[in-house]
């Protein structure tokens, strides 16, 4: 049986890093996970070959070698994934369709030969046997959440680790809070399941030794959902670290009550995490009691985020824009909290509606949807996909005022400062090849050949990052890429007029 593994293009978003990727010569940030995975999940008998779209393009010879191709897919891939679709059907070879798009807009890939929902633990078996058998079916549906113990290492051989800025690897499924437009829970539920400590340590060796040396995403919704088995496996991972010459470094998500835990703060530093991305939302208290998110009310978001960038952990942010609940001076509100916490690396999104998530259904039965959204939400086009209580045009107009605002060269800049206050990077520092590689590739393009606005920039990050901040020096190089991304993507010269309150 031969199985082509697709992975179609991730469209030009704020994640994406786009711009970014061209300085340092990779080709994509993360590697698919999920498809790396399913495929382990699968005979070893049969022919497996994976085409990241990110990564290299799909040619027609690779859909009509296999038998049936398998398709991965998040929802910011929703039109790489409708041409995917297009392309076997014309070239009469089978789709089977899975991942978060499929499981959340399964309804718009009706073409797709057959569609796999929910957790592949349950359903990729049932599918592996009527394959098998010959006799499969359109659905392969299961709402069970299993224990992740029997969840296979990702099949790291389908890829070529030179392609990626990061590896990825997921410790736990499942959130405890209910944020009401979030559909994590929908698909991973409220109980948050972990793999255990040995099988995580032995997702790192397979890295390790397949020759990996840098940086680890660790994929999870929200890390942290489960305090003590997390803990118990970062006093693992500290071990684990210290007997290796060369150390991973970790990011990953998280909630807001981090903060509240300084035991928790530590091991993650000290078992080599160095950012954290935070669903702040938004600095209106009643705009997160709107959305359901109690546990960022607790103590004052900037004080939150402060505490963990003290710990030497940089806070990465989500926003949102859109809610019943924002005061007509959201847009200078959102500006003035990031600018004054120092989160460099802010996504502000509009407010769009999932189906599935509890905001989708309210807003269906007030008759306010508009459209589905393939859920790119910086998009004005794909997010705010509902009848919103403040005029549609003016919050569009206060978006685009507010990203055009945050990544102008001189904010971003302003922004990288008052982080660098706050921040208490590890006494550890660890320079890889790679590292040095980054810098010297950072320095030609930002350095030399940018625009004059962002050759300057970047040498008075520079200059600070040599005397006053050189425990810093590698995220202070890391966010001067960033703002290179951020800046092509979202400012434009010339556009100063706020927004009326």
């Amino acid at each position: 049986m031969n199985i082509l593994l697709v992975y179609p293009q991730v469209a030009e978003t704020f994640w994406s890093f786009k711009y970014a990727l061209r300085v340092i010569q990779r080709k994509s940030a993360f590697p698919p996970l999920g498809a790396l995975t399913v495929a382990a999940m699968l005979p070893d008998s049969w022919q497996k070959r994976l085409v990241d779209m990110n990564v290299i393009n799909l040619r027609d010879e690779d859909i009509l070698w296999a038998d049936y191709v398998f398709i991965s897919a998040m929802v910011a891939q929703w039109g790489s994934t409708r041409k995917v679709i297009d392309r076997c059907r014309k070239l009469g070879v089978k789709t089977v369709g899975g991942g978060p798009l499929f499981n959340s807009y399964h309804d718009d890939f009706q073409d797709a030969d057959h569609l796999v929902l929910g957790e592949g633990e349950f359903t990729v078996p049932q599918l592996v046997a009527d394959i098998e058998n010959g006799s499969l079916k359109k659905y392969y549906e299961s709402d069970k959440q299993p224990t992740l113990d029997t969840t296979p290492l990702p099949q790291w051989d389908l890829i070529n680790f030179k392609d990626y800025v990061s590896m990825a690897v997921q410790y736990s499924r499942g959130c405890p809070f209910n944020c009401e437009f979030c559909d994590i829970i929908v698909m991973n539920g409220r109980v948050p399941r972990s793999k255990p400590d040995e099988q995580m340590l032995a997702e790192l060796d397979a890295l390790y030794s397949r020759g990996w040396r840098g940086t680890v995403f660790i994929v999870d919704d929200n890390f942290i959902g489960n305090k003590g088995k997390v803990k118990s496996l970062l006093r693992e991972i500290i071990t684990w670290q210290s007997r290796r010459k060369r150390r991973f470094n970790f990011f990953t998500e998280a909630s807001v009550d981090l903060a509240e835990d300084e035991e928790l703060m530590n091991l993650m530093v000290q078992a080599g995490f160095n950012k954290v991305f935070l669903g702040l939302e938004t600095p209106s208290e009643e705009s997160l009691r709107e959305c359901g998110k109690s546990q960022n009310l607790k103590r004052s978001l900037a004080d939150s985020v402060q505490i963990i960038q003290s710990h030497g952990l940089m806070v990465m942010g989500g926003f949102i824009i859109g809610f019943d609940s924002d005061p007509p001076d959201i847009f200078q509100q959102q500006v003035q909290f990031i600018q004054k916490t120092g989160i460099v690396t802010a996504m502000i999104g509009l407010l769009t509606a999932m189906p599935g998530t509890r905001l989708y259904e309210r807003l269906e039965k007030e008759g306010r949807l508009l459209f589905k959204s393939a859920c790119n939400n910086t998009d004005p086009d794909e997010g705010l996909n509902f009848v919103s209580k403040m005029d549609r045009e003016t919050i569009i107009k206060g978006y685009k005022w507010v990203m055009n605002t945050l990544y102008s060269p001189e904010m971003y800049y302003k922004r990288i400062l008052t982080f660098l206050q706050h921040y208490r990077p590890s006494t550890k520092f660890y320079l890889e090849r790679n590292d040095v590689l980054t810098f010297l590739r950072a320095f030609w393009y930002l350095g030399v050949t940018d625009k004059q606005v962002g050759r300057n920039i970047y040498w008075r990050l520079l200059k600070n990052a040599f005397y006053g901040y050189r425990k810093a020096f590698t995220e202070i190089v890391t966010l001067a890429l960033y703002g290179y991304h951020f800046r092509n993507l979202f400012w434009s010269p010339g556009v100063t007029s706020k927004p009326e309150k």
